[in-house]
């Protein structure tokens, strides 16, 4: 066992609150909530980031549920240590460096993925809404709530990265609750925008992009 796996690595609060300031502010600052809903929406964001690192960095309460059948499985492994709290690292038997492993590196393209179309997305949003009309150009060209499929990409790539029992459970509950302002937003656009949103959510999935799908130039202009 290395140095590393033997060092307890939790216990550390100041690195919860300084990782959930951080990505918290990532995603106010791509996502700028100006209404009630946005605010919402950030706020359950919040909310799974802060109960992540508080596993990730604070009180391992999955390690602690798990640890009967993880140490009946991997004898010898101190699941306290950070490196073994990589639990894909350990569960698909990868060797090395967890944070090298494909399972973290592809969790963190994916995170900065979504970062990127929640940028994308609200700037597009942001000009729309100035302007008085329908979002469709970019991220919306391809889904009709790009910011929404966003932060359900970001946390999909913190679930890669590092599963716990408690986010495990918030993501259903977090994706229910996008689906449902998602709805929430359709219905307020059809009454605002009447026939020209009834032909762009008729060319434009809701949630999957279909491939090379190309907008009418009526809905780019």
């Amino acid at each position: 066992m290395s140095h590393a796996q033997a060092v307890p690595a939790y216990g550390l609060w100041p690195l919860v609150v300084l990782n959930s300031a951080i990505f918290i502010f990532f995603a106010f600052s791509f996502f700028k909530p100006r209404s009630r809903r946005d605010w919402r929406t950030l706020g359950s964001f919040s909310a799974f980031v802060v109960a992540l690192f508080t596993e990730m960095y604070g009180f391992p309460l999955t390690i602690y549920l798990l640890s009967g059948w993880l140490q009946a499985r991997y004898p010898g492994v101190d699941f306290l240590s950070h490196d073994a709290g990589h639990l894909w690292f350990r569960l698909l038997g990868f060797d090395g460096d967890p944070h090298w492993n494909p399972i973290h590196v592809l969790s963190t393209v994916v995170i900065v993925s979504g970062f990127f179309l929640l940028s994308a997305s609200w700037r597009v949003l942001y000009r729309a809404q100035t302007e008085g009309r329908l979002a469709t150009s970019g991220p919306y060209a391809r889904v009709r709530h790009p910011q929404y499929v966003a932060f359900v990409v970001i946390m999909l790539g913190f679930l890669l990265q590092w599963p716990t029992l408690v986010t495990l459970l918030m993501f259903p509950v977090l994706v229910a609750v996008y689906v449902r302002l998602a709805h929430r937003e359709e219905r307020e656009a059809a009454r605002g925008f009447g026939e020209e949103w009834s032909r762009y959510a008729e060319q434009t999935p809701r949630w999957f992009p279909r491939p090379l799908r190309r907008v009418e130039s009526s809905l780019l202009s």
